[in-house]
């Protein structure tokens, strides 16, 4: 046999070990992260799903949304405190406005809260019962 044949019989056998090893290394590497790709594709799904469901989600959205008017407000309350949370946790720009917009914030909330509520002074009756039976 030619001397430069046994040669690149040697590096070729040489390197399918090398690339032998190597994916066994990234094997052992990967194993781990599997899990965490496992839930990315369940989320993004999920998120296909809800895109695809979009006319249904928005008319149960605005459902919710004309039948209980004081849960929304609540909801959204907390949604805005916790995005304010999020951003000043990641020393975002807004936490130097923090301090003016929670009183401005407490306002407008007073005063949906009052639009909310049964006028009680307005000389207008309380709802009455319905009789049943």
């Amino acid at each position: 046999m030619d001397p430069r044949q046994i040669d690149l019989a040697l590096r070729k056998q040489k390197l399918q070990m090398r690339a032998d090893a190597q994916r066994t290394d990234i094997t052992r590497r990967l194993a781990g992260i599997d899990g965490a790709l496992d839930r990315v594709d369940s989320l993004r799904d999920h998120l296909a799903w809800a895109k695809d469901k979009i006319p249904v989600l928005s008319v149960a959205l605005l459902v919710v949304l004309a039948a209980k008017p004081r849960l929304t407000l609540r909801l959204a309350k907390r949604a805005w405190v916790g995005w304010l949370l999020v951003r000043q946790a990641r020393g975002g720009r807004l936490s130097a406005l923090l301090p003016t917009a929670i009183p401005l914030l407490r306002g407008l909330l007073a005063i949906v809260k009052r639009r909310l509520e049964p006028a009680a002074g307005s000389g207008s009756a309380p709802p009455r019962r319905r009789r049943t039976g």
